[in-house]
């Protein structure tokens, strides 16, 4: 969780905000202290575009789809973040559509 939203330019506070949670739930989160339920997963997921299971990967593989939804964030408004967010998980419901569609063709 750490990689990705420092690579998309986010703050714990920010994240956590977002979410809805207290910074140092989301910290906890982040730093493995405390487990996350997996609400609170996919609400990460969804700000950050990927895949609940991309959070915890560690591979070059994972690093590129990390590096390919990346956003990096720069004096941006709490709401421009949450439209963000929703267009992210758009466009990671599409993605998923189509990942379905194809493997039902072959």
């Amino acid at each position: 969780m750490k990689k990705i939203r420092e690579l998309s330019g986010f703050t714990q506070e920010q994240v956590a905000k977002l979410i809805g949670i207290e910074r140092s739930a989301y910290s906890n989160y982040e730093g493995g202290v405390r487990e996350a339920p997996y609400n609170i997963l996919e609400s990460i997921s969804n700000l950050f575009g990927c895949e609940p299971f991309i959070l915890f990967e560690d591979n070059i593989h994972v690093d590129n789809e990390i590096m390919a939804t990346a956003f990096r964030i720069s004096d941006i408004e709490e709401n421009d973040l949450k439209e963000i967010a929703n267009f992210k998980d758009i466009v990671k419901s599409y993605l998923k559509m189509e990942r379905i569609s194809q493997n039902e063709t072959k």
